[in-house]
């Protein structure tokens, strides 16, 4: 099934992992070191922080809601979590990326909802299209992305098959949310929160092309 996949989703997903590695490494930079784009992190730091009755608690659920709230949106507009070409990517991610815009201002004004717009952005993008033909597209973490990789490895070992494309599209998702770690770390030493411009303008821009690629195709 992954054979099926239009040639476009390898270089959507490494940008997509790019975006979201940028946005996460001004997130523990600047967030006191706390990380947005995936939340397993931050689920046990509110267990941790809920042990020691810390005030800093409604910080961390706040965070986690708003990824959820994220990823909501997306489902609303986008309908399914199956990728197909013609739905309104090109909105989600307009909305994506103005959240990244709002996250700027309320953080230069010192506003914990900064931290909260930057996370619902991560969940709608994470939300966006998390399968097609089979394959797991997750662009804002890289744990499932490893293991996939790690089940195809040993599956191989044993005789089965090795699909060479879906481990390209793994290993791309990886290289882009590595890409993305340094873009940020970069991007953050120099420009501190407005560094989280440079993912808001890959997210218009990822929305431009896809609106004019769709209207191609349609026409």
């Amino acid at each position: 099934m992954i054979s099926k996949l239009p040639r476009w989703i390898e270089l959507g997903a490494f940008m997509l992992a790019l975006l979201a590695g940028t946005v996460n490494a001004v997130g523990l930079l600047g967030f006191a070191h706390q990380s947005i784009s995936h939340l397993s992190g931050t689920a046990t730091l509110l267990g941790a922080q809920l042990a020691s009755a810390s005030s800093a608690s409604l910080h961390l659920a706040a965070i986690l809601l708003s990824f959820l709230l994220g990823a909501a949106l997306s489902g609303f507009l986008i309908s399914s979590p199956s990728l197909k070409l013609g739905r309104h990517y090109d909105s989600l991610l307009f909305i994506e990326g103005a959240c990244l815009l709002i996250a700027i201002y309320f953080l230069n004004q010192g506003s914990v909802l900064g931290h909260y717009f930057a996370s619902a952005a991560c969940g709608m993008q994470n939300a966006l299209a998390t399968t097609y033909s089979g394959a797991i597209i997750r662009t804002t973490h890289v744990t499932g992305i490893f293991t996939d990789l790690g089940i195809m490895l040993g599956a191989s070992l044993r005789g089965e098959r090795f699909d060479r494309r879906k481990a390209l599209l793994l290993i791309l998702i990886i290289a882009g949310f590595v890409a993305g770690g340094v873009t940020g770390a970069l991007l953050y030493g120099q420009l501190q929160f407005y560094a989280l411009a440079v993912p808001a303008l890959i997210c218009f821009a990822l929305a431009l092309l896809y609106h004019f690629y769709v209207f191609r195709k349609s026409a």
